[in-house]
């Protein structure tokens, strides 16, 4: 039976053998992903195909298309889609004359959410630069060859040839590595430590949950989320999908894969989510994300401060550099929550845990989610874990409900061993985490106890004071005095004003970073006063910080091997090169 990895080779292969010449390389996402939605469409629509035709002929000359829509439905096996043209793409390639204009029929054959989706795809143009070059036929005869329907590629599997080909696609377009597509076994570990401790509050009868996801993509993590809640914890709970995408065609492929599982597509939405909102006022039980990283937020801009000013508004506790909207994500999902409780899930890089100065955007919501109590953990992920980018990774965990013993506390958990390498690698994809190193991961996090690689804090640990010192400003050697504010000289040279205050040299400026944990004045006479015994603390300039300096706390000091050790081993290596030179000369 052939593996993903096979059929998306091979979908690939088509691709690179019929567009060719034709078509940019950049441009091949554009053409084939499409049909291979139509395909999968096809295969599910293809036991039932004869039934709507006859049901659509019977009744188009009677009803109107909204009162057509159930009775077709129903002939489609109560599916959520139809298509009611007599072509499907292996019809349309036993036409090969007529290929054009049958495919027209096809496309407005289909049930008004799948037009949608096509809609997304841009598909005009492309059909007819294939069909004007003789291709048209060719790629709808080579599709008709692989079967994609849900029970021969499941939708786990589907998705991983869909960011498989999006992966490859978004190299030849030489897209950013913030636009990267999430491994399967990340989603799964996600989910896995969202509901590790709260698998009891979904058992029973009669449970409606949802699951929402800002940055949908290809819909990866509501279904992933879905079928993990149904399969592992509770097959009787309702799971409502909702997310939204901003790319067009990620999104048709999202609401495509959601219509194939029957479920309502139109909660999948299009559309940028901070200007956008396509569930503005709703609130959700769990999300998840992987936002893109680094990715600007310039364009949105001036929507985006507007709404900060409103102290209702999703964006009130701070903004980040208009360079990485990550934290912009997180504050939108955070508006989200439930009074209930909800839980939240989200991929970052290493710039949300420390990037920004006391007082900046980035530093002001970490204080803000923190003395919320909503960051519950933080888990490190190995590097060269996503198809597009090697960087450092971390999951984040956060809840307006956490658990008696979560309360006030922060657990840091450095995942970063639990990695086996990658048979292939796929792009900047070199390493995977295996279904038992997940399990190990989510076991820590359930334990939440201190080990070598878990850490727990207290809130409190990742806050500080940022202090400003100052320092007297002295007169140089052959300096007049002044008169007025400024001055006048005492015998230890420092300038002072007219009160006999010492005067700053903002030179030697400094800034402390006290912890919130310590004494302010303690830290200043223990820390500063013994190098600097004239300095003085100007307290009207305090600003409160935090950050969250993963790697500081998983140090681990290796001592320095001891010279001698390191003399002998050069002494060893110079004996050796002078006998191969002899040996050599010999």
């Amino acid at each position: 039976m052939p593996t993903f990895q096979d059929t998306a080779n091979f979908i690939w292969q088509v691709a690179d053998d019929i567009l060719r010449g034709n078509f940019k390389n950049y441009e091949y996402g554009d053409v084939v992903l499409p049909f291979v939605v139509l395909r999968r469409l096809d295969c599910v629509l293809e036991p039932t195909k004869d039934a709507v035709i006859s049901q659509y002929e019977q009744f188009k000359e009677l009803l109107d298309e909204s009162q057509l829509v159930p009775l077709l439905r129903q002939a489609a096996g109560n599916r959520p889609f139809y298509n009611t043209s007599r072509f499907d793409l292996r019809r349309l390639a036993q036409d090969a004359p007529n290929i054009e204009a049958n495919f027209a029929n096809y496309l407005s054959g289909y049930s008004p959410n799948v037009r949608d989706i096509v809609e997304n795809f841009r598909l005009e143009r492309t059909v007819s630069k294939l069909a004007r070059n003789n291709l048209l036929f060719m790629l709808v005869d080579k599709f008709t060859e692989i079967d994609l329907h849900p029970d021969v590629v499941p939708n786990h599997e589907m998705g991983n040839i869909y960011e498989e080909l999006l992966r490859r696609f978004s190299e030849m377009s030489n897209e950013t590595a913030g636009d990267h597509y999430t491994p399967r076994e990340v989603i799964r570990l996600m989910v896995n430590l969202m509901f590790a401790e709260h698998a009891d509050e979904l058992q029973g009868k009669g449970l409606i949950r949802s699951v929402y996801d800002p940055a949908g993509g290809t819909g990866g993590m509501v279904i992933v989320a879905k079928e993990h809640i149904q399969r592992t914890i509770n097959a009787d709970v309702q799971i409502e999908m909702y997310a939204q995408e901003l790319n067009e065609q990620t999104y048709a492929i999202a609401k495509s894969d959601v219509l194939i599982m029957g479920e309502n597509a139109d909660n999948i939405r299009h559309g940028n989510s901070f200007t956008q909102d396509g569930f503005k006022g709703q609130t959700f039980d769990y999300m998840f994300s992987n936002p893109p990283f680094g990715v600007s937020w310039k364009k949105e801009q001036r929507f985006i401060k507007n709404e900060a000013r409103d102290p209702n508004g999703r964006f009130a506790a701070g903004l980040p550099r208009v360079s990485n909207g990550s934290l912009l994500f997180l504050q939108h999902m955070l508006s989200k929550m439930q009074a209930r409780g909800s839980r939240i899930a989200i991929v970052f890089n290493g710039s949300p845990l420390f990037t920004g100065d006391a007082g900046s955007g980035e530093s002001d919501i970490r204080k803000w989610i923190i003395e919320n109590d909503w960051l519950e953990a933080i888990v490190a992920l190995p590097t060269d874990l996503f198809y597009n980018t090697g960087i450092a990774t971390y999951i984040w965990l956060l809840t307006n409900r956490k658990p008696a013993q979560r309360r006030g506390k922060v657990q840091l958990i450095d995942a970063t061993a639990q990695w086996v390498p990658m048979r292939k690698s796929l792009g900047s994809k070199r390493k995977q985490i295996s279904d038992d190193q997940i399990a190990a991961i989510t076991a820590e996090y359930a334990a939440f106890a201190e080990s070598a690689t878990c850490k727990i804090f207290d809130n409190a640990d990742f806050g500080y004071t940022k202090v400003r010192v100052e320092q007297p400003l002295r007169h140089t050697a052959g300096t007049s005095t002044g008169t007025g504010l400024m001055h006048q000289t005492h015998t230890d040279g420092i300038v002072r004003d007219k009160k006999g205050q010492p005067k700053a040299d903002t030179k030697l400026r400094d800034y402390e970073k006290i912890p919130l944990t310590d004494d302010i004045d303690a830290y200043f006479e223990r820390e500063v006063l013994p190098h600097v015994p004239d300095a003085w603390l100007d307290r009207s300039q305090d600003k409160v910080g935090y950050e969250i300096n993963f790697t500081r706390y998983f140090y681990t000091y290796t001592p320095l091997r001891p010279l001698e050790e390191i003399k002998a081993d050069i002494l060893a290596l110079e004996a050796e090169t002078e006998g191969l030179l002899a040996e050599i000369l010999a």
